[in-house]
């Protein structure tokens, strides 16, 4: 069945509890190992290898959601092949793959990578959820017209996704870093909860309805307390208990997709930022 898009994709770990048998399942596990354009410390393509490599330090049972992931059927798909230092083909990469599996009816959860890699990943959403809205959870807003002359950035992720969804279908949660341009130009064309997470709860689900969902979590919406492990930390976030609060509160919306970005293994002493990547991923699989 991958035999279309057999030289996109490669395949180093299984995350715990995966299929492998593509036809019978429902969800995809891909991984995204773009390191590209980040801008402080380096290793997010070592993320996806990483998270499914300590994924067996995770129970496939949820205690929130009394579910086990041997209840469901998803299939890790492994790696999209990320030629090193060719952004754009990159993320062309990145496109065809995701566009198979959605034409394949298949629902994606992808592992990052810094956030550039939501940027392919929402433009083939767009085309098959037209009135689509973005969830994003992070630290910074990610609105830079662009980043030291560079478009596509990490920093500018969500200007151009804007671009693509429309003006006003961005609902950006935990947001605690951002230039005064940015702001001006998240109050025009954002849904923008400056330093709010759980209590924009309400708000936004109550603004969302019934359409469909796409959500990205950059992993450094959280303290670096919780999660030191990524290449941007920023100082007065929120807990991981927050975190997974939060996405079991989202279960009552449409999410048509996932992505989980910027975890960095080499930025900590240990794993604790990759099994909670795990875990992340546990109760998204779950969820959604």
């Amino acid at each position: 069945m991958l035999s279309e898009i057999a030289d996109l994709l490669e395949q180093k770990a299984f995350f715990m509890g995966s299929s492998r048998d593509l036809g019978a399942c429902d969800r995809v596990l891909l991984g995204l190992p773009l390191d590209s354009t980040t801008s402080f410390r380096p290793g997010t393509r070592l993320a996806p290898y990483r998270i499914r490599e300590v994924s067996e330090a995770v129970e496939e049972y949820s205690v929130y959601l009394n579910k086990s992931l041997e209840e469901i059927d998803f299939y890790d798909a492994g790696d999209v092949v990320i030629p090193f230092g060719n952004v754009p083909q990159s993320l062309k990469n990145i496109e065809a793959t995701a566009r198979y599996f959605l034409e394949h009816e298949k629902k994606l959860f992808s592992i990052g990578g810094e956030h550039l890699v939501s940027l392919p990943l929402i433009k083939v959403y767009h085309d098959f959820y037209p009135d689509m809205v973005v969830i994003q959870m992070d630290a910074h807003a990610d609105l830079r017209a662009d980043y030291l002359g560079e478009k596509l950035s990490h920093a500018s992720v969500m200007r151009r996704v804007v671009e693509i969804i429309g003006t006003k279908k961005l609902f950006q949660l935990g947001i605690r870093s951002a230039t005064r341009e940015e702001l001006d130009y998240a109050r025009q064309h954002s849904q923008l909860y400056l330093d709010q997470f759980l209590t924009a709860l309400k708000d936004v689900k109550e603004k969302i309805g019934q359409r469909s969902v796409y959500i990205s979590l950059d992993i450094d919406v959280l303290d670096p307390a919780f999660a030191p492990g990524t290449g941007t930390p920023e100082a007065g976030g929120f807990s991981s208990r927050d975190l997974l609060q939060m996405l079991h509160e989202l279960r009552e919306l449409d999410v048509v997709g996932f992505d989980l970005v910027e975890i960095s293994p080499p930025c900590e002493h240990g794993d604790n930022t990759s099994i909670l990547g795990a875990k992340i991923l546990r109760e998204a699989l779950l969820a959604y």
